[in-house]
């Protein structure tokens, strides 16, 4: 087993709510969950909790076996490695950005460029943006290469929030076979939030439905009903909309 989560629950700082609430699952070696939920369940709180860039109110969260507030955040985040929406490059360029945590690591300088060479091209990251920075790319294209720096650590366990939120349809085609065929064969167990049902159908093997920061389904993906989820999504997204006093 990689991950276990027992009733985790994270309140507000004045505890008026809980963002999350009771959380418990299971995440065993090589699979492939998507989180899904109408905007506000509570997502992007919970891979943020796994990367430890915040800490459950209570509940406990183990990454084999072992807690994850007793492991030191370096060494858990060279194992469960985050990529957010809008990650940084750090003014490097994307060669050096894509190298840099693979040289903390302590790996050889041909063990490196085997890796960024091979990522690259898995992602299909264009040669000629190597001596780019950040400021030289597209939002989409940012997205990519942070992406393939995380690709590049092959870690154990890979969180990817929103992935394709900025990706052209056919960039978006090229992660969604990484994922599948290629992250596979590296032993690499990915936890996605993504709010494209096509997307994540295609993905998953696992799927936890989140709504008001708790968990309401964990299911096969190959048993689930997919139009009824997008129904129930719809439905959810409208609450919301609804809570916060727009027009339905």
């Amino acid at each position: 087993m990689e991950l276990q989560l027992e009733n985790v629950t994270l309140a507000t700082p004045v505890g008026l709510k809980n963002l999350l609430e009771n959380i418990s699952f299971e995440i065993d070696r090589g699979d492939r969950v998507a989180i899904v939920g109408p905007s506000g369940a509570g997502k992007s709180l919970l891979l943020r909790l796994l990367n430890r860039l915040g800490d459950p109110t209570s509940g406990t969260i183990q990454f084999r076996d072992r807690n994850l507030q007793e492991i030191p955040v370096l060494t858990l985040r060279h194992q469960i490695v985050l990529v957010l929406q809008e990650s940084k490059l750090l003014d490097m360029t994307v060669a050096e950005a894509i190298s840099y945590p693979l040289q903390l690591r302590g790996l050889k300088k041909t063990e490196i460029q085997r890796r960024v060479d091979y990522w690259c091209e898995q992602l299909h990251v264009p040669s000629e943006w190597m001596g780019k920075t950040e400021v030289q790319l597209s939002v989409g294209q940012r997205q990519l290469v942070s992406i393939a720096r995380a690709f590049a650590i092959e870690p154990p366990i890979l969180l990817l929030d929103e992935p394709t939120s900025a990706l052209d349809v056919g960039r978006s085609h090229t992660l969604l076979h990484v994922l599948t065929e290629i992250a596979p064969r590296h032993n690499i167990t990915i936890l996605m939030a993504n709010h494209q049902l096509d997307m994540v159908r295609s993905f998953a093997t696992r799927l936890l439905y989140l709504e008001e920061g708790k968990l309401l389904q964990d299911l096969d993906a190959q048993n689930t009903n997919w139009t009824a989820l997008h129904q129930q999504l719809v439905e959810a997204e409208r609450k919301a909309g609804r809570e916060w006093g727009e027009s339905p």
